[in-house]
């Protein structure tokens, strides 16, 4: 066969059998779409009456929920309804009854409206009365002073005045008799027997007081000394001031140098050193040092002995060796030209003899006499006032308290709590202020006395003053016409506290007021 020919057979046959099965294919596709299109109908229908029948149980059951709110809120509703007319009838009562309060406070603000009324015009008519009484009083009170003033011959200012005036005298008067009588009366029972207790302690007291200067003289064998103070370029010298702290004056005094210092201890070391350098002849600042420290222990060893001497005078024990070492120091410290060393020991020897005199324990009060002043002796080194230095020496030594509180009484910077102490601040007082036991500068002494007067002068009524006694006493004349004799006491007061209260002094300072009188007769 051809081949051709087989081949256009073969397609034929093969297109043949395509069409056919397409055909076939969309018949059955058709069949099963028609029989899936009548299953859908029929499950829509099955669903759209299941979706009825749930669309009407929703709406009856809607229904059934609706009636049942309608009903709880209608009930709701009628509860705060009658809730809310419960709380009108309650507030309408409430506004009744403050009604009726009203009313009644209304009514009675009229009634004492009406009382008030009543008042005012009895009061108007009242203040009328007293305006024509008050009148006529005036008037009967102003002829009674005219009568007055015409029959005495003074005005009311001017009897109101010297009736003032003569209660004023009178009463000055009786305060000054009655103070000058107390005076009296206690310097009667106490003055005496205080110048006893002084007389006889004073008696008892015969130290020699020595005066110190801040300047120390060294004597010099030769004037050819005074180069070898000096050294080469001055380095002697300059060694020996740095070593002692005190200056060392070379100038034309023949055979002699000074040495100038505020601090007694050092002055004194210095001297000492150099008097040993001026008797070995071999002065240079190796040997100026050697010398200086030997003399300082000496010094120390002088100032330590002169109090142990002083304490066994004085029969005190058991003082700490500390205290005495600063005791000792008082040898060569000075207050105005006194020794305090002296001074402190014969402050001891008063206070002991008026505690005889006066039945007190002697011992104790001389030993607080003896150390009133040892903080002196710490001046130059530590800060702080004497008081307080002397104080904390002696209580950290375990001293007593009398001898504490004679430390800090004695300057008053706290209360007298013993008898001894008091014996202290006298006796402090009595040898500081005996006529010449301190020493002073003689233009600070002058500028004292000035000052004295001119605050006596400075009083209302004083003619004159005169400074005596070394100004231990102002003698004050005053004016007869303007100071009275009841007036002269106060006066001497007011002087005493402005020279208190102004002046530094030592001891005390007597005021007396001098008024003259004078009686003039005339025979004819």
């Amino acid at each position: 066969m051809d081949p051709l020919l087989n081949f256009v057979l073969v397609a034929t046959v093969a297109i043949i059998a395509g069409f056919s099965g397409y055909a076939f294919h969309g018949v059955k596709e058709r069949y099963r779409r028609t029989r899936a299109e009548e299953a859908a109908g029929d499950e829509a229908s099955r669903i759209l009456s299941r979706a009825e029948k749930e669309a009407e149980n929703l709406r009856a059951a809607a229904v059934l929920n609706g009636k049942e709110e309608i009903l709880e809120l209608r009930e709701a509703w009628k509860d705060e309804e009658l809730q809310n007319r419960k709380n009108i009838e309650e507030t309408e009562q409430r506004v009744a009854q403050r009604s009726s309060g009203l009313d009644s406070r209304f009514d009675a603000l009229n009634e004492k409206e009406s009382h008030q009324i009543l008042r005012e015009k009895e009061l108007a008519n009242l203040k009328q009365e007293l305006f024509v009484a008050t009148n006529d009083v005036e008037s009967k009170t102003e002829e009674i002073r005219h009568k007055l003033e015409s029959i005495g011959g003074l005005s009311v200012a001017e009897a109101k005045g010297q009736l003032l005036e003569d209660l004023k005298n009178e009463a000055k008067a009786d305060a000054s008799n009655l103070l000058r009588g107390m005076k009296e009366n206690a310097e009667r029972s106490a003055e005496r027997e205080a110048k006893k207790i002084l007389a006889l302690a004073i008696q008892r007291m015969a130290a020699d007081v020595t005066a110190e200067m801040t300047v120390s003289v060294v004597q010099l064998p030769s004037d050819e000394m005074k180069g070898r103070i000096i050294g080469r370029e001055g380095r002697n010298i300059r060694s020996f001031e740095q070593a002692t702290g005190i200056d060392l004056l070379i100038d034309d005094t023949p055979e002699a140098v000074v040495l100038s210092g505020y601090d007694p201890v050092r002055r004194e070391i210095a001297r000492f050193a150099l008097e040993n350098l001026v008797e070995d002849g071999r002065i240079h600042p190796a040997r100026i040092e050697e010398v200086v420290e030997k003399s300082k222990k000496e010094i120390e060893k002088t100032m330590v002995e002169a109090a142990e001497e002083v304490l066994y005078d004085l029969g005190i024990h058991n003082v700490h060796a500390q205290v005495v070492k600063v005791l000792g120091r008082l040898k060569f410290r000075t207050s105005y030209g006194q020794n305090q060393l002296r001074h402190s020991k014969e402050v001891a020897q008063l206070a002991g003899s008026m505690a005889a005199e006066m039945g007190l324990d002697i011992q104790i009060a001389k030993r607080a006499g003896l150390l009133h002043d040892v903080g002196k002796g710490l001046t130059h080194d530590q800060e702080g006032s004497h008081v307080e230095l002397g104080y904390r020496l002696c209580k950290k030594y375990k001293e007593s308290d009398i001898v504490l509180n004679s430390i800090k009484a004695h300057h008053g910077e706290e209360p007298h709590h013993f008898p001894e102490t008091f014996l202290v601040t006298a006796a402090d007082a009595i040898s500081g202020s005996r006529p010449g036991a301190r020493r002073e500068m003689f233009e600070g002494y002058v500028k004292r006395l000035e000052k004295l007067e001119e605050l006596a002068m400075e009083t209302e009524g004083v003619e004159r003053c005169f400074a005596i006694q070394a100004g231990r006493e102002i003698r004050v004349m005053v004016e007869p016409s303007k100071v009275k004799d009841a007036d002269m006491e106060e006066l001497s007061g007011i002087v005493a506290r402005k020279i208190e209260d102004e002046l530094q002094y030592p001891g005390q300072i007597r005021v007396v007021v001098i008024r003259e009188t004078r009686s003039v007769g005339i025979a004819r």
